[in-house]
């Protein structure tokens, strides 16, 4: 019987950023994993980065994580957090204090991505976010996010974002 049993492990399989996985999680997933725990700490806790960074080295899979990638994203999003939100708070439908904690963190991830990490693409950064909001944020978050982030990457990726798709849409 083969160790990856899920199809969305088969999914991702083709991925451009699984390089260094381990657990059948790429090691930039795992690092987005981590760095939304570290923003929900600041988000929740107001706990200083480097208290936030002494807790997530500690944690499980921290070893199979991308440690630049995690950093460059914690870092960034913590110094540029009023940029990002003003990037996609344009797009929301209710005051940052109404968004969960975890949906806020999510939307600061990607939004970080698609303004500063342009060799990702940003089909990718969109569906990294809404993985992350699947597997931790409300029933329907994902969605959500999905949407935010949809219209911020044509904002801020016109070209890329608006090249037709390869694949029909659903």
């Amino acid at each position: 019987m083969s160790t990856r049993t899920t199809s969305s492990a088969a999914a991702h399989a083709a991925r451009p950023d699984q390089a260094g996985r381990g657990g059948g999680r790429s090691a930039r997933r795992r690092a987005r994993e981590l760095a939304l725990q570290g923003l929900y700490q600041w988000l929740i806790g107001k706990q200083d980065l480097a208290a936030i960074e002494s807790h997530l080295r500690e944690s499980e899979g921290f070893d199979r994580a991308d440690a630049a990638h995690l950093r460059q994203v914690l870092h960034g999003v913590i110094d540029g957090a009023d940029d990002l939100r003003a990037e996609f708070g344009r797009f929301i439908d209710r005051g940052l204090t109404e968004l969960s904690p975890v949906e806020h963190a999510i939307l600061l991830i990607g939004s970080y991505e698609l303004k500063h990490r342009a060799e990702i693409p940003y089909r990718v950064v969109i569906n990294e976010a809404v993985e992350l909001a699947k597997s931790f944020g409300g029933t329907e978050g994902f969605k959500y996010v999905n949407g935010v982030l949809d219209k911020l990457a044509l904002q801020l990726r016109p070209q890329e974002a608006a090249k037709p798709s390869a694949v029909g849409s659903p």
